[in-house]
């Protein structure tokens, strides 16, 4: 199920929030928190089991396993054997995403070298394996909770029901925010709900559904067109690369926005995910800026432990390439991702290693900004081609050595409206400030025009079909 559907917005957002404010109607207190909690699990369930409902069963059985290990290091006092059920986690919750994420792409990298050395490819012995929405996800975030009961910076919970739902809630399971156990704790204890805060969380989701289906499905019409072009010039492989860098912001960031918004609906405080990160002046500062959830739980989990920035400049390169390497590798089981993330890496180390000598150091205004923002349009190449032959072909293009070419378009219908809503997202996502900001004030006239989005994109939503994010594949 996904948020930009009539069968979520009419059907099943509707009945949780009816069911869920109206226990308290039925309930006193005491007995009301538990209720909402486990009518969230049971409710979350059902969102994420609804093309699939086996994988309930892979989610449920991650759940239970990281609700145990944390039980049992928190229980003991051994080193070795607190480090043995962290273990345990990490084993069991890397080998469910290792297998399902990558196994056929193990194959593939496998037969692509022997062929190279003259041998004879070998057939997958699973080709129908189908990756669980939201694992990569769910993974990180259920990992995370463990480790940092091992680190001794969160109490492990008393019950299974409140770690279940957290595990699970639906607003951010399939695609973030990435929310940590000890963001939450208390609010799964005891949320406050306040008409306030209700009425921010559905302008907030409005303005997500709105940038997810009037700017990004539309920049995406664009950036398809473009990517198909065989032999793209100069204009045809930025135009492109333009594109996906409207589309995969908007799309992004109005999933998180949507999942933000849910969350004040139930009485959660969400993380912000994405603060202008196309406003960022550095490599540095872009990564403060997009996916924030991720980033983060990069530089806890991985780059810090690995060394971080200790050790002099070698070792702090070397840890941010395999930091942003796996974290290429974790979006996405395809070299163009690995290549991706790779290319922040030796960006990032570039600009450690100068320091004030680096591209972004530039003193002439604007030029910090611009050369940023010229290094991730570049990059999206990788991250948008569905292969690296086509990702190759785009940057020969981007580089000109197919000529400058001339702007050839193969959008389905005509591209009045998507070059239009490229353009305002474009405008949107440099000049003007967040949709979270925008919305931490409600008057009226940002409700009536909160709605009037909304009921556009409903109407483009309803013209479009099923059109998921593009980070439910991740």
């Amino acid at each position: 199920m996904v948020f930009s559907s009539y069968v979520f917005l009419f059907l099943y957002l509707a009945f949780v929030l009816g069911a869920y404010y109206g226990l308290g109607r039925l309930l006193d207190d005491v007995r009301l928190n538990r209720a909402r909690l486990a009518l969230l699990l049971v409710a979350s369930l059902w969102f994420y089991g609804w093309q699939r409902f086996d994988y309930i069963a892979l989610i449920l059985f991650s759940t239970f396993v990281d609700f145990f290990a944390a039980s049992r290091i928190a229980a003991s006092e051994e080193p070795r054997r607190r480090r043995s059920f962290l273990v345990l986690s990490l084993v069991v919750n890397l080998g469910l995403l290792g297998f399902f994420k990558y196994f056929n792409f193990g194959v593939e990298t496998l037969n692509d070298a022997m062929v190279l050395f003259g041998g004879q490819p070998v057939a997958s012995p699973l080709p129908d394996l189908v990756l669980p929405v939201g694992i990569s996800f769910y993974t990180f975030q259920s990992m995370s909770y463990t480790i940092d009961v091992y680190r001794g910076v969160v109490r492990p919970s008393t019950s299974f029901l409140p770690f279940a739902a957290y595990v699970s809630l639906f607003p951010q399971l399939v695609a973030g925010p990435i929310v940590r156990y000890r963001d939450l704790a208390a609010e799964l204890e005891k949320r406050q709900h306040t008409l306030e805060r209700f009425a921010g969380g559905v302008f907030l989701f409005m303005l997500g559904f709105a940038k997810k289906t009037l700017i990004a499905n539309n920049a995406g019409i664009l950036a398809a067109s473009w990517v198909k072009t065989a032999h793209p010039g100069l204009l045809d492989a930025w135009c492109g690369a333009i594109s996906y860098t409207v589309q995969i912001y908007f799309d992004f960031s109005g999933y998180s926005d949507m999942a933000i918004g849910l969350g004040a609906m139930l009485g959660f405080h969400f993380p912000v995910n994405f603060d202008a990160p196309y406003k960022a002046s550095s490599l540095t500062d872009f990564w403060r800026r997009w996916h924030i959830s991720l980033s983060t739980w990069l530089r806890d989990y991985l780059y810090i432990p690995l060394g971080g920035n200790r050790g002099g400049p070698f070792r702090t390169a070397r840890n941010l390439m395999l930091t942003m390497l796996l974290g290429g590798l974790w979006h996405g089981a395809a070299w163009n991702f690995v290549l991706w993330g790779g290319w922040h890496g030796l960006w990032l180390g570039i600009e450690r290693a100068l320091g004030k000598r680096s591209p972004f150091s530039a003193r002439i205004p604007g030029q910090q900004w611009a050369g940023t923002l010229l290094v991730v349009v570049f990059g999206w190449i990788l991250f948008a081609a569905p292969d690296l032959g086509v990702a190759g072909g785009l940057m020969k293009g981007g580089l000109g050595w197919n000529g400058v070419g001339t702007l050839t378009l193969r959008a389905p219908h005509p591209a009045t409206l998507p070059l239009i809503m490229t353009g305002i997202g474009g405008v949107l996502a440099l000049a003007f400030p967040t949709s979270t900001a925008f919305s931490r004030r409600v008057p009226g006239w940002k409700a009536v025009l909160g709605g009037l989005f909304f009921a556009l994109g409903v109407a483009q939503m309803l013209q479009q079909g099923f059109n998921p994010f593009l980070y439910f594949r991740f």
